[in-house]
């Protein structure tokens, strides 16, 4: 089969850019190796729910229209929507295919599925960022009678087994799922390294009202000094919740969840923890207090200062005087751990010479090579690319891009550069 350009997944990301391919005349298959929006069916716990309001749940030609635009849709609610805008898309889709190899040819990509093989032109990577769990290279010196899970693995405090809990993490899983697990009854220890705090409410707005309203979630990846930092920037704590209430290390104390320091190691049975917990708590409460000044600049500016609430700051991080340095699993009682240690993708079947010494995908913007795109990750052009609503403006920005790369007749391996490697 041949087609001008192949999508490989059927997300939010796939979908938008079949939408904005389709506006521009150009012929494609959509890919999915489940059904539409399959990571938002599996691998999530039963709680979970988006971090951003109902309002700000678009893509584009659909946007939420429901009666509870303040509220965070469930994974039930996100695959409706996902299905609905499948619906208004109307790409041919594959569903139930799984890609085996994306290769090189001489005028384009052979894409190898079970299904069979599409040479096209083009190839848009929207599989999602958030393939594998990631877990510290120590993790198997775990002690045999503690369970091991990621939040793929974890689908709620009961399925669990009894006694303790260590949820190594203190981003948006991490903190979501320790305070679950601490209102079920099971003592929670939570260890905390880098992380991103942030208010659910400020000034009596959603925090996201004040990224949208501001600009800059809109930030793009070409204006920023460091984009490769920006990349690696945690997930925020914040949970999507009825009442919109705030999750910070503050509440977790709160509700009696013990915070020690990044999980260092594990050795005879006993988990080490680094002293620098203080550290890393100081430097979230000022980044954050830095955001925060960031909106009160900006509402004065725009003359807001008399309709949104009066500016505040939350208290700074409250933590124990001497932080354990050493858990005895054992001795703590601890039969569990939750490694909320982050995600990347797979493209273990992406069979091209365009991956860094480390294995991690190259690109600029999501341009991979010529004719070759990726969506779908974590500041891909703009700061909201891994949200939702950042889809939109990422697909139509690089299916415009692909719309001038298939217009070209050059052989563009040869152009690049990159013929002989891809070849080999």
């Amino acid at each position: 089969m041949r087609t001008t350009a192949v999508v490989i997944g059927a997300g939010q990301s796939g979908l938008a850019t079949s939408h904005c391919l389709a506006a521009l005349g150009i012929d494609h298959v959509v890919i999915e190796r489940g059904e539409v929006g399959h990571s938002w069916r599996t691998g999530r716990w039963e709680s979970l729910r988006l971090l951003t309001p109902n309002w700000l749940t678009r893509l584009p030609g659909l946007a939420y229209d429901g009666d509870d635009p303040d509220g965070y849709m469930d994974m039930a609610g996100v695959v409706a929507f996902l299905e609905r805008y499948a619906g208004l898309v109307s790409p041919a889709l594959w569903t139930r295919t799984n890609v085996e190899s994306v290769t090189a040819l001489a005028d384009g990509y052979q894409v190898i599925t079970d299904r069979g093989t599409i040479a096209c032109s083009a190839v848009v990577i929207a599989s999602g960022g958030f393939d594998i769990a990631r877990i510290p290279a120590f993790a198997p010196s775990l002690p045999v009678d503690v369970e091991s899970l990621t939040p793929f693995d974890y689908t709620s405090p009961s399925s669990l087994p009894p006694g303790g809990v260590l949820v190594v993490g203190a981003s948006a899983s991490g903190v979501q799922i320790a305070d679950e697990v601490q209102r079920s009854g099971r003592p929670v220890t939570l260890a905390v390294g880098e992380h991103v705090r942030m208010p659910r409410l400020y000034r009596g707005r959603d925090i996201f009202w004040w990224f949208d309203r501001t600009g800059l979630h809109d930030e793009r990846w070409d204006e920023i000094e460091d984009v490769a930092r920006a990349r690696r920037v945690p997930s925020p704590q914040l949970v999507g919740s009825v009442p919109r209430s705030t999750l910070d290390l503050n509440a977790l104390t709160a509700r009696g969840v013990r915070l020690v320091g990044r999980l260092a190691g594990i050795a005879d049975g006993r988990a080490q923890f680094s002293g620098s917990l203080a550290n890393k708590c100081a430097l979230a409460d000022l980044k954050q207090g830095r955001l925060l000044d960031t909106f009160d600049e900006w509402a004065t500016c725009h003359g807001l200062d008399g309709v949104v609430e009066a500016p505040e700051r939350p208290d700074p991080t409250r933590l124990p005087e001497s932080p354990d340095l050493v858990l005895d699993f054992a001795r703590e009682g601890i039969r569990s751990v939750i490694w909320t240690t982050g995600f990347e993708a797979d493209h273990s079947w992406l069979h091209l010479p365009v991956f860094d010494r480390k294995g991690r995908l190259r690109h600029d913007g999501g341009v991979v090579a010529p004719g070759l795109y990726r969506i779908g990750l974590t500041f891909l052009r703009r700061r909201k690319s891994s949200f939702i609503h950042g889809a939109g403006d990422d697909a139509c920005d690089l299916t415009r891009h692909l719309a001038a790369h298939v217009g070209a007749t050059t052989d563009f391996w040869q152009n690049a550069g990159l013929r002989s490697a891809a070849a080999g």
